[in-house]
């Protein structure tokens, strides 16, 4: 493994994400005080870094990037090999549809199956940087499996809430890192409830999404990723299965920051976002298509796509602006849709992804056949884990 350097991090400070009210990056932050919002990393981005000197090449794993990550010190690194996943093309569903170039990064070659194995890696490191000795999260299962995953490797405490109609396969994997499990009648909100109350002293931080600002970093290096194994260029269409958002927020953020550094030049196109969300939890659509104010008062319903179901996402501000800076759009997808893609991606690609994997290639399938896609396009979709994890949603339904 490459040896860094303490001072490799160009971090710079946090800000708040309504406001931009500065915030200090030094010592331990969860949300703003000024507006309850998420804090956003901010990075030295004017001085020139290099490809060459920003990139740790020889490591094969999202810390590769350490200078654009906030971890000061690699001694504090928690890590499982997580990051630089491939991306897979699909010929065979491209030459069936009509697409020129689809492409498919598969998440669920991390650590622990999921594409969560990056923010909690890296939070679960920061976490460890600046003196936490455990953590708390609400979770629809893959986040909670890595934070239980990364506080083991750390040797922290781990507590995880989760509803209680999760799969088993999530639930005993965080008994097995150790993990103290908390089942919940509800989705991700009331856990986010009884989490309040099991950590009402406040000895625990609170890793929820967007409650704290590293999460984001570990899922950003997707956008640096994809960037390099694209050998600097983008794709016209990126579309995402966006629960709580982090994952699309950060490779959009990704993307701005190597057009500050050169590493992408200011004036390149850059992807339309697509935010897929499941039909039974779409706050994101209903507030894009002005049904509602914003997700404060949606109430979802359980999907076999576990982690689409978010009915209260804190990065709602934030997927919006991303969708409407990038011209993109917010898109349902059914579980019956869910269904057809996990059978059409596995006969097809000989690939078993998560629910909402076969939610993006639904979507593309739409918006490919209403014109919106177009086919010359480079269509990137994200698969967020394995399927394997979901055999209890989905047996005796395909």
């Amino acid at each position: 493994m490459t040896t860094l350097l303490a001072t490799t991090s160009r971090l710079q400070k946090l800000h708040c994400a309504a406001c931009r009210a500065p915030y200090p990056a030094f010592s331990l932050q969860r949300v703003s005080a000024c507006c309850a919002q998420p804090l956003i990393a901010d990075y030295e981005l004017q001085e020139p870094l290099s490809k060459a000197a920003g990139i740790q090449a020889p490591e094969n794993s999202m810390w590769r990037y350490a200078a654009l990550l906030p971890l000061l010190d690699e001694a504090n690194r928690v890590t499982l090999g997580e990051g630089w996943t491939p991306l897979l093309a699909l010929p065979r569903l491209a030459a069936r549809y009509g697409f020129h170039d689809l492409q498919l990064k598969d998440e669920g070659q991390n650590p622990t199956g999921s594409f969560k194995a990056r923010g909690l890696s890296m939070a679960i490191s920061k976490a460890k940087e600046l003196g936490v000795t455990g953590c708390i999260i609400p979770t629809a299962g893959n986040a909670g499996v890595a934070m239980a995953a990364y506080c083991a490797r750390a040797g922290m405490r781990a507590v995880v809430v989760m509803p209680r109609h999760t799969p088993q396969a999530f639930k005993e994997e965080c008994y097995w890192y150790g993990a103290e499990v908390h089942l919940v009648d509800g989705l991700i909100n009331d856990c986010a409830a009884r989490v309040r109350e099991l950590n009402a002293a406040g000895e625990l931080l609170d890793v929820s999404t967007l409650k704290e600002p590293y999460r984001l970093e570990g899922k950003k290096t997707m956008g640096y990723e994809i960037a390099e194994q694209l050998n600097w260029e983008l794709p016209d269409v990126l579309l995402y299965p966006a629960g709580g958002g982090t994952g699309l927020i950060g490779i959009w953020k990704a993307f701005r920051e190597m057009q500050q550094l050169g590493w992408l030049p200011a004036t390149l196109k850059l992807p339309r976002m697509v935010a897929v969300q499941a039909a039974n939890c779409c706050p994101l659509v209903e507030t894009r298509a002005g049904r509602q104010p914003n997700c404060h008062a949606y109430v979802g319903q359980p999907t076999i796509a576990n982690g689409l179901a978010v009915p209260r996402p804190l990065g709602e501000p934030l997927m919006l602006e991303v969708l409407s800076e990038s011209k993109g759009l917010a898109l349902p997808i059914t579980d019956e849709q869910m269904l057809e893609g996990l059978r059409e991606l596995g006969k097809e690609e000989g690939l078993f992804v998560a629910p909402e994997g076969a939610a993006v290639w639904m979507a593309a399938r739409h918006l490919f056949r209403t014109g919106w896609l177009r086919p010359e396009e480079r269509v990137l979709l994200l698969n967020t884990g394995s399927g394997q994890k979901y055999l209890e949603n989905i047996v005796g339904l395909a």
